[in-house]
């Protein structure tokens, strides 16, 4: 090992490797032929305990890259399972190698996981490899999650490979370096509970009860409180999602994660003029996972989750099935309440009121029905100024701005509170499908990176309402093809 690698501050341990060997495949390196460093967060790195200048250096961008591997580092692939647009099949990391868990000068456990890395013994056939555009996508996306205050796996860096990948075109190879609280996903339990012992299952929701709810342990029955804490996140998450506009895509249940981070960042996009039936993935043909159905799937995921748990709940199946019953119904209760909570804040409610709820709804009626533009919408009454659109200058809309100003007037908050509150609740930017492209094409196709990293800046502080944040947030111009995103990550 460089004296540059053993100054960067990797500090790794290997807690999931110590699971049954059934859980995970060690894997061997398949190196790239000429890694070059694209993009590195330096914000996170710090945060990991990492040294931002060695990082840059030739072995560590090795590092990036999978040619190399840092002291303690135990490079796995992980099984898992998961429902596919509805349908189970068995999956495992197929282009993913964790290299192991970061221990932060803080003491938090991080994932440090290679995207792009090469074959492993669940890829099915392909390559192993991704490309450019879709890593970047992911950093891009990811980041402006994190940066929105939404709970996400993130982006430490993308390199390129120097060899070409082949999808419908040739393309240039890349490798994403991805961190997450951890990668236990619905699908991690779902494997374990199809292929395992109840010893294996027990196993895994142990490990995972000490990794992200060492306080439930000393409770009762540890594995209902898991599910509880997982329904709780969940609920949290989703209603966060639908508070952005935000539109995951791909919401199987191998891509929801047990911490309650959002993860794989494929064909999601963020929605522009609000209506709840928007899809932007190009292989969800039947809007499975539109925006509105969004917290509906969240539900269906969750009670597989619950499924997978029965054996460890009760003894008595039946008893089981009652216990985990009653704990999903708990899931449409507490996204609502948040959701609720959530839209409160986008108006300027501090308190609550029965009607609240009717005076969302019939905003939301109205700007469906007008084509009104979502984050425009509520960054316009933020300020509490008229844009020239169908929406602002209808007598409906003049209407409810009567009953929302006199709401505000009967909370005993004031105004100006209000209107703080909006701004730190209603983002002045989020990453708008149009710009994101014109950030990849510049990327991939002219390799010019200065517009992805203006991107990234803008969106590092979305509910700044700055000057400088004026033209990314005016919306696309009017297509007659709708917008498409592809699965690429």
């Amino acid at each position: 090992m460089t004296k540059e690698m053993m100054e960067t501050g990797w500090s790794f341990d290997n807690s999931y490797a110590r699971l049954p060997q059934k859980f995970f495949s060690s894997l061997n390196l398949n190196p790239v032929r000429s890694p070059k460093l694209i993009i590195l967060n330096h914000s996170l790195a710090t945060s990991l305990g990492l040294n931002v200048e060695t990082l840059q250096s030739e072995d560590n961008v090795s590092v990036f890259a999978g040619n190399q591997i840092p002291e303690g580092a135990f490079p796995l692939a992980q099984a898992y399972a998961g429902h596919q647009f509805g349908h189970f099949t068995m999956l495992g990391d197929g282009r993913a190698m964790l290299l192991g868990e970061q221990i932060t000068p803080q003491g938090e456990r991080i994932d440090i996981q290679l995207k792009g890395s090469g074959r492993t013994p669940y890829s099915r056939g392909g390559d192993g490899r991704a490309a450019l555009g879709p890593m970047l996508r992911e950093y891009i996306i990811s980041e402006a999650m994190h940066a929105l205050g939404i709970p996400t796996t993130r982006s430490l860096a993308v390199v390129t490979t120097g060899e070409s990948i082949i999808r419908e075109t040739e393309l240039p190879g890349s490798v994403l370096t991805r961190t997450a609280s951890s990668h236990l996903r619905v699908g991690t339990f779902q494997f374990a509970a199809k292929w395992g012992t109840v010893d294996e299952l027990r196993a895994l929701a142990d490990y995972t009860i000490k990794r992200h709810f060492p306080e439930v342990e000393a409770d009762g029955n540890q594995y209902l409180s898991l599910l509880q804490e997982v329904i709780k996140r969940q609920a949290l998450l989703i209603a966060k999602w639908q508070l952005v506009g935000f539109i995951h895509g791909v919401m199987n249940t191998d891509n929801m994660t047990i911490s309650g981070e959002t993860i794989d960042y494929g064909p999601c996009a963020f929605m522009d003029e609000y209506d709840p039936a928007t899809v932007f993935s190009s292989i969800d043909i039947q809007g499975r996972y539109a925006y509105g159905n969004q917290p509906y799937i969240g539900g269906w995921n969750l009670a597989r989750f619950a499924e997978t748990l029965l054996p460890l709940l009760h003894e008595d199946e039946e008893k089981a099935v009652k216990l985990a019953q009653d704990v999903i119904s708990d899931f449409t209760k507490l996204y609502q309440s948040n959701w609720l909570a959530g839209m409160r804040a986008k108006l300027g409610i501090f308190n609550e009121e029965e009607q609240d709820e009717s005076l969302i709804e019939e905003l939301l009626s109205m700007m469906q029905k007008h084509r009104a533009d979502y984050t425009n919408t509520f960054r316009a009454l933020t300020f509490d100024t008229k844009e020239d659109t169908a929406l602002f200058e209808s007598k409906e809309f003049a209407k409810w701005h009567e009953l929302w100003q006199a709401r505000l007037g009967r909370q005993q908050e004031s105004k100006a509170s209000a209107y703080q509150l909006m701004q730190n609740s209603n983002p002045a930017v989020i990453p708008r499908n149009h710009r994101v492209e014109a950030a990849l094409e510049a990327a991939v196709q002219q390799g010019d990176f200065s517009v992805m990293k203006q991107l990234l800046e803008v969106l590092s502080k979305p509910y700044a309402h700055s000057p400088e944040q004026a033209d990314y947030c005016t919306p696309p111009a009017p297509s007659s093809r709708p917008y498409r995103t592809f699965c690429g990550t």
